[in-house]
Order: C-alpha cells, then sequence, then structure tokens
C-alpha cells in the first residue's frame, strides 16, 4: 500500500489539518488552498499581533509541504515584502523549526529545536508570528534588518521601525481588495475556541509579546562576521514541543 500510495499519509494529515484550523480558527492566521486540487500548496495569511511593531498588518505567505509530510517540515516564503532579520529578500523565512531533523553539530542548533514530526501547521505559524516580534538576530537572513533591529533596540536609530510601519501601511491595502478587517485589538485579535473559554485566560496563555514563544534561533547563512560577533537580543527558551494532535487541543494544551 505504501508503495501504490507513498504520499497517502500526508494528504490525510494535511486534510486533517486544513478541516481543523477552518473549523476552529486560531488568533493570528487564516489559511486556505491556492488550489482546491492540490493539498501540498496552502496561502496564508498572518495578522500582526497588537502591541508589536507589525500590528494592523496583514502579512500574505505560501506554504508548500513535502510529499512524506509530516515526516519532512514545510517551507514558508512571504509574498507580502518583508523587512526582518529572520526573512530573505526572496521572502523565504528562516527557522529552525522548518529545519530537516537531525543533529548538524555546524549549525550551532539542538536537534529539538528542529523539525519533529509532533509539530504542525500550527505551531508552525505561532512561531513565525513569534519570530516577527522578536527576532534572532545572532545568526541572521538579512544582515541589515539585524543591525538595524539591534540599533532599535539600544535606542540608538528608529529606521527599523521606520521601515515597518511602511510595509504595514502597505499591506493595509492588500487587506482592503481582499475585502479582510485585520484585528488591531486584543479583544478582536483572540479567537474564542470555545464557549468556556475566556478571552482574558486566552490573552494570557498568548501573550501578545509572545514571552513563551522562542524565536527558534537559527543558523542562516550570513557572511557578516559583525553581525554574527554582535550580541543577540533577549529571547526566551523554546518550550517542548506538543504531542501532535489536530485542531486547537495541541495549543490549548500548551497553554494549560
Amino acid at each position: 500500500m505504501a508503495g501504490r500510495h507513498p504520499h497517502s499519509s500526508a494528504v490525510r494529515a494535511l486534510q486533517q489539518e486544513l478541516k481543523s484550523l477552518n473549523d476552529e480558527p486560531v488568533e493570528g492566521f487564516k489559511v486556505k488552498l491556492k488550489d482546491e486540487d492540490n493539498i501540498f500548496e496552502w496561502d496564508v495569511a498572518i495578522f500582526g499581533p497588537p502591541g508589536t511593531l507589525y500590528q494592523g498588518g496583514y502579512f500574505k505567505a505560501s506554504m508548500v509541504f513535502p510529499m512524506d509530510y509530516p515526516y519532512s517540515p514545510p517551507s514558508i516564503s512571504f509574498i507580502s515584502k518583508m523587512f526582518h532579520p529572520n526573512i530573505y529578500d526572496d521572502g523565504k523565512v528562516c527557522i529552525s523549526i522548518l529545519h530537516p531533523p537531525g543533529d548538524d553539530p555546524a549549525s550551532g542548533e539542538l536537534p529539538s529545536e528542529r523539525w519533529n514530526p509532533t509539530q504542525n501547521v500550527r505551531t508552525i505559524l505561532l512561531s513565525v508570528i513569534s519570530l516577527l516580534n522578536e527576532p534572532n538576530t545572532s545568526s541572521p537572513a538579512n544582515v541589515d534588518a539585524s543591525v538595524m533591529f539591534r540599533k532599535w533596540k539600544e535606542n540608538k536609530s528608529d529606521d527599523y521601525v521606520k521601515i515597518v510601519a511602511k510595509q504595514v501601511e502597505s499591506t493595509r491595502r492588500d487587506a482592503e481588495a481582499d475585502g479582510v478587517v485585520v484585528p488591531t485589538r486584543v479583544e478582536d485579535y483572540v479567537v474564542r475556541q470555545t464557549s468556556g473559554v475566556d478571552i482574558e485566560d486566552q490573552h494570557n496563555a498568548y501573550d501578545y509579546h509572545y514571552d513563551d514563544y522562542d524565536d527558534y534561533g537559527d543558523d542562516c547563512d550570513t557572511d557578516d562576521s559583525e553581525d554574527a560577533d554582535a550580541p543577540a537580543a533577549d529571547v526566551t527558551q523554546q518550550p517542548p514541543p506538543p504531542t501532535r494532535q489536530n485542531g486547537a487541543s495541541a495549543a490549548s494544551n500548551r497553554a494549560s
């Protein structure tokens, strides 16, 4: 059976995840198929979280899944123009959770920081949202953005803020064209998963500076020695990956 249908398990897994995410949406993003006949390519819309530089932003991205998902990670590329330390000029996201599983001492990453089959679309996108506000500047994909971000954190320049603000503003036009109202308040950003979940409880669980999520520091390609030697921004430790579950229960269990 495996020989005749080498990726049938991937199809089933993705169908279940897509249904769960549409039936029980998570705050911060929406997903849909790029083509109804292709389960392996998804369109993603990420909403900038309130209380951050990205508040009010509507960022489009594309997720492409491998035929052996979830044993190998998908790739994520932003379609919206992004100026960020961990996003390449072509929009590709550099984040450890999307690196293939295994032990690669040269990367500087722990095996637990890399992809494993317990991860899913939900944990990936929540990690990307975390990364927006808490980038890893020690191993950047965009050196200029990394330098500007650190200068802003050190109160030496607001160039980074100005660039991000322009990009956020440009995405609002995309939102209007798509008929999307981007949430800008915590009350609107948070989605009630069940009638028994209180908004304040979810706010506490998903702090909108995302302190409970690690930025999944990466070994992105860069040859800028000055940037590599500079101190990294403060980040938190990555929690253990959740048990793989369909739908909202994975995120809910992690928050409980």
